[in-house]
């Protein structure tokens, strides 16, 4: 189920609610019982060895053997 952040906007709490998503625009009511309250933008971030394990393979080579510079490598040994 998603998680929604919103603040009241009478004491300025933020707080999460875990609610089905046909729900998320639906008033909420933060946990000093104020109704007035904003649902707030949420961003996400994707992290694992996955998303870490393509970002270290898409960098070029460094060091030693296999070429670049201006001439393929062959003039730097």
């Amino acid at each position: 189920m998603p998680r929604y952040e919103y603040r009241c906007r009478a004491c300025g709490t933020t707080f999460e609610l875990n609610r089905p998503m046909a729900e998320s625009s639906a008033p909420a009511s933060c946990p000093d019982g104020h109704g007035d309250t904003v649902k707030l933008l949420s961003t996400v971030a994707v992290t694992g060895a996955s998303s870490s394990s393509s970002a270290s393979s898409a960098r070029p080579p460094s060091g030693g053997g296999g070429g670049g510079g201006c001439c393929g490598g062959g003039c730097c040994g």
